[in-house]
């Protein structure tokens, strides 16, 4: 299967279905809050001939490689470098101006695949995972590999790589770090192998390490702050469309659409109403997309992806 908008920065995930749920070719405003190498921006441009987009990212790479790509639709393209829970403040967007948003969380390909940058468990590679690059002020993987105490890693591996030994593999990192700093990630794979024994799988070293770039990056933090934020920055019709890979980012996502959708959120045990009293808008997806088995064949990424979607009323 050829993946649709891939280029050598980033295979985008589920293209058709996010654009049937944006559709585009209404013509409008629609903010693309996390970039990367454009991929989905591009389709959106063409099939919406109209349409106008802002982009948003925090990494430079992905705003050089998104911006030559997209050059040719002039003015009706706007790059914006932020964090996406900042995109609405940064790129100067007034609440019910957009006709819809997207949200593909999670890294591109090309921050997995330039070892430099340190999202990789290929050995060797830096402990870094900062999105926005080492000019950022947030700390690197190293940084709190090295900093933070045994109960704060335990927690970040634990809520965010759902590891049942993350004391475990805690202690160990506090251990090994007494005789030498983390600096690579043999370091932390050797802290994974004394944790989970010689036979780790590549899953879960995957799941370890994404852990720590969830926590470097503060992402689910992020999400919480911009999910408000996008909803009030929607015109009435205006699509929220969300690709999630990992399960806390995706019970955020489903828990913010539903409670959007009802028309009393009221604690149980109000004898009257006291909320808004009406829908804020309706969920589109009662249960999330998932990509088709010839996408996930050619696209790995694609496997854990679930899209979801919103309409303000």
């Amino acid at each position: 299967m050829t993946l649709p908008y891939a280029s050598g920065y980033h295979a985008p995930v589920m293209v058709r279905e996010v654009m049937d749920l944006l559709t585009p070719e209404r013509g409008g405003l629609y903010l693309d809050g996390t970039l990367g190498g454009g991929g989905h921006a591009e389709a959106l441009l063409e099939r919406g001939p109209t349409a106008r987009l802002i982009g948003t990212d925090r990494d430079p790479d992905a705003l050089r490689e998104a911006g030559e790509r997209l050059a040719r639709f002039g003015d009706r393209f706007r790059p914006v470098r932020s964090n996406f829970a900042d995109a609405v403040a940064a790129a100067g967007i007034e609440d019910g101006s957009l006709d819809g948003v997207l949200l593909d969380l999670g890294i591109s390909s090309h921050q997995i695949d330039v070892d430099e940058r340190g999202f990789t468990f290929r050995p060797g590679a830096p402990l870094d995972m900062r999105m926005a690059q080492a000019t950022a002020a947030e700390p690197s993987a190293a940084d709190l590999l090295n900093e933070m105490d045994e109960a704060e890693l335990a927690n970040i591996f634990y809520r965010y790589g759902e590891e049942k030994r993350s004391r475990k593999l805690a202690r160990i990192v506090l251990e090994m770090r007494e005789r030498e700093p983390f600096a690579t990630s043999d370091h932390l794979l050797d802290a994974i192998r004394r944790t989970l024994g010689p036979r780790a799988e590549a899953a879960d070293k995957a799941r370890i390490f994404q852990a720590l770039r969830i926590a470097v990056n503060g992402e689910i933090q992020a999400l919480e702050r911009a999910l408000e934020s996008f909803r009030k920055a929607l015109a009435p019709g205006g699509v929220f469309a969300v690709l999630a890979y990992h399960s806390l980012e995706d019970r955020l996502v489903k828990n913010a659409f539903r409670d959007w959708s009802l028309d009393c959120v009221c604690p149980p045990g109000f004898v009257q109403c006291q909320c808004r009293g009406t829908p804020l808008g309706t969920t589109i997806t009662r249960k999330p997309m998932s990509a088709t088995e010839q996408e996930t064949l050619a696209n790995p990424r694609a496997r854990s992806a679930r899209l979801r979607g919103w309409r303000a009323a």
